[in-house]
């Protein structure tokens, strides 16, 4: 339950106009193994880039994205050693399948993970974009825009430092690298049928308010700019959208 990923109302708008420039900067101090997918049951485009790549300390990757790309992430991995293992558990967090590069079918990225989330020339001509912590967090993030009237999406605070003890997610060395979501962590045992997860008989906003989903003030209140759980639209301040007549740029920054 991904923001962008389940907005039915994205609708492809037929025609490309043209390539969008990304921009990639990692100002972690340390290496993250940014990984990207394209959900390909909504739309065809793919971007440049390889699906994941090392993206070292204060380095900056930049590559084109058709101005169509629909239902696309991107994220940081941390913590990988694709030596012995190519898979989910090459990473302490957002490992995906596929190792290095994620599949392209099945290399979402493993929960907890800050995304950040597009789909270009979509409904009404609009970009869609937003950074989601619904699946948990894992490094700080913040989503900007060539065109400077529109707003900057973000998860800037490092969540992992007050991180419920419930939601935390440890390294072998007992180290807290990702702060999962209420859902993800089954906190109510039954991801089913879950105010946590709005499924099963909480499907809908009118039964699934942020009021019953566990620890939503956490999140929202260090990182309002985000979108924090499946109807968190209600907010204002989940999902943002920006002209797509001027072909926007996007740069996503790593520890903003």
């Amino acid at each position: 339950m991904i923001g962008i990923l389940t907005v039915a109302s994205l609708a492809l708008v037929s025609g490309v106009s043209a390539d969008r420039t990304f921009t990639v900067v990692n100002k972690c101090s340390y290496t993250v193994w940014p990984g990207m997918f394209t959900n390909l049951q909504v739309g065809s485009a793919i971007p440049s880039q390889p699906n994941g790549w090392e993206q070292a300390a204060g380095a900056t990757v930049t590559f084109s994205v058709p101005d169509n790309w629909t239902a696309g992430r991107i994220w940081a991995r941390t913590d990988c050693d694709f030596s012995s293992v190519q898979g989910p558990t090459s990473c302490a967090t957002g490992g995906c399948n596929g190792g290095l590069v994620c599949d392209a079918s099945t290399g979402t990225g493993v929960p907890p993970a800050t995304l950040a989330e597009w789909t270009l020339s979509g409904d009404q001509d609009l970009d869609y974009y937003d950074v989601s912590v619904v699946d948990g967090f894992n490094v700080p993030i913040e989503v900007t825009i060539s065109d400077t009237s529109c707003h900057t999406a973000s998860c800037p605070a490092n969540l992992n430092t007050d991180c419920p003890s419930e939601l935390q997610v440890k390294d072998a060395s007992g180290t807290v690298v990702g702060c999962n979501s209420a859902c993800n962590a089954n906190l109510d045992g039954n991801q089913a049928d879950s105010p946590n997860c709005c499924s099963g008989s909480f499907s809908t906003p009118q039964t699934c308010p942020p009021s019953g989903v566990a620890d939503y003030d956490f999140f929202k209140n260090a990182c309002p700019d985000s979108y924090v759980y499946a109807y968190d639209e209600s907010s204002g301040t989940a999902l943002w959208t920006c002209p797509a007549s001027a072909s926007p740029d996007y740069t996503l920054t790593f520890c903003p």
